[in-house]
């Protein structure tokens, strides 16, 4: 097909501004992670040229919209910090507008009224199947006399749309696309009981929100086709489209919950900043010469349409982690601290002090927030034991717990408690028991952390404190005192 309301509902007057984009999601689930992206590459194109970015919410569907959706979509995109331009737009609130525009289409001999049963529309695709033709309306109501019409029987509204020719779209991504119209029959644009069709309430809420770009996934290319039809019946000129490649997983196919099709929501519990996230979407399908870390004010500063690649684009988890990664490491500590402590069990200001002193080296070793509030509990509470890390708790038997219980006696009387002076009562403690520093490190590791691996353990003792330290190192079981 694809060659490569009670009352009358207000109409919006077109805006000033030469550029308008918008984000239309149905509420029927989650902010998924092609639709965050969608919303990002209109929110960029509308930014970068002083345009304005709208939301609209696309609610036809009463059985499948909940409000638990619409929340979820605009706390998503809250959190993305993808502002909107204006009061979001629900789309079941202009139903009469929607109407008003398919009844001037009937009047004006554009549109007609359809009175096939679905009986006769079941037959009308099983026919089709069986001749190997494309499944279609036949238009059979198309010229035919209303006074055939059935008794008892409520029509749907038909688009009367050309039948040769074609219809080009001169995509801003893919290029010029055509579509035969033969390909695509007469569109209901009301149905029975009178309610719009979606494609149908598209058109005219882009035209009365002066929609000037559609930026969408390229599975809605076909409908681009039949929307200009129903722009051009109207006497309305259509907005230029964009279709951009969908997002696969690593391995090329279709994108799934194994690859990554999470909602935004489970992107943030899963500690991802929402910077991260963003550049991450932004390289997926567009790019910039070898740029990847590219800051909100660079991408805005660089975003067109042009960037934007014709392939699907393959989403890889390995490079969101350095990404995220990244962005934690230039966080100022303080904002950082401001992540962790309310996640903790101690959240006193000593442990706010502990985390200021220690949080950049706490970063080089970590790629989400999920991972920095792991690493960081050891400043807040000192280990339960037994240690539940193997390699950890093995450092803390035998010769490990003689080792340990000499080196408290000799820091208690240490003079100065500072990383050099710490360092240096380790080594003369291991010379004397000829045995490598190493011996030392990692049994003190594991008994002031709880782990195998942590930020340099002079450091931990440091900010700890003389008198935090040696409280730990008395609590570790089996210590001769």
């Amino acid at each position: 097909m694809v060659n490569r309301a009670s009352r009358r509902a207000p109409i919006i007057e077109s805006p000033s501004m030469s550029v308008v984009t918008r984000f239309a999601p149905s509420p029927t689930g989650f902010l998924h992670i092609g639709g965050a992206r969608t919303a990002l590459f209109n929110w960029l194109y509308a930014r970068h040229h002083g345009g304005r970015f709208m939301l609209r919410i696309e609610d036809t569907d009463a059985k499948r919209s909940t409000r638990e959706a619409v929340d979820a979509i605009l706390d998503g995109l809250r959190w993305l910090e993808l502002d909107w331009d204006g009061e979001v737009y629900y789309q079941s609130r202009r139903h009469a507008r929607h109407i008003e525009a398919a009844q001037a289409l009937l009047a004006a001999g554009k549109a007609y009224r359809c009175y096939c049963s679905p009986e006769e529309l079941a037959q009308m695709r099983q026919t089709a199947k069986r001749e190997g033709r494309s499944i279609r309306y036949d238009g059979r109501w198309r010229d035919r006399d209303p006074a055939d019409a059935p008794a008892n029987v409520d029509p749907v509204i038909r688009l009367k749309a050309p039948l040769d020719g074609e219809t080009v779209i001169d995509d801003l991504v893919q290029g010029p696309v055509r579509v035969a119209n033969s390909q695509l029959d007469d569109m209901i644009l009301l149905r029975s009981d009178g309610t719009p069709t979606y494609m149908h309430s598209v058109v005219v809420d882009d035209h009365d929100m002066g929609v000037t770009h559609v930026i969408r996934g390229d599975d809605h290319l076909t409908n681009a086709a039949r929307q200009t039809r129903l722009f051009e019946a109207l006497g309305w000129k259509a907005p230029r489209f964009a279709h951009i490649p969908l997002i696969h997983g690593a391995d090329g196919q279709k994108l799934s919950k194994r690859h990554g099709a999470l909602g935004v929501d489970a992107y943030r519990s899963l500690g991802y900043l929402p910077e991260a996230l963003r550049n991450y979407l932004l390289r997926l399908g567009w790019s910039h010469g070898d740029d990847e870390v590219i800051d909100t004010a660079q991408a805005v500063a660089w975003f067109d349409l042009d960037a934007v690649g014709k392939s699907a684009a393959r989403f890889d988890f390995a490079k969101l982690d350095s990404l995220n990664s990244h962005y934690l490491r230039e966080m100022a500590p303080e904002a950082l601290v401001a992540l962790v402590l309310p996640r903790l069990d101690d959240q006193s200001a000593v442990v706010r002090e502990r985390l200021l002193q220690g949080i950049a080296s706490l970063t080089q070793r970590i790629k989400t927030v999920d991972e920095l509030v792991e690493n960081s509990k050891f400043y807040s509470a000192g280990p339960a034991f037994p240690l539940t890390i193997p390699k950890a708790a093995k450092q803390l038997e035998g010769d490990g717990l003689v080792v340990l219980a000499e080196l408290a006696e000799r820091l208690s009387g240490l003079g100065q408690w500072n990383e050099e002076s710490l360092e240096e009562a380790a080594k003369a403690h291991a010379q004397a028991r000829e045995i490598g520093l190493g011996k030392i490190a990692q049994p003190l590791r594991a008994a002031l952390t709880g782990s195998n691996a942590s930020p340099g353990i002079f450091e931990v003792m440091r900010i700890l404190g003389r008198n935090e330290t040696l409280a730990r190192l008395a609590a570790v079981p089996g210590i001769e005192r």
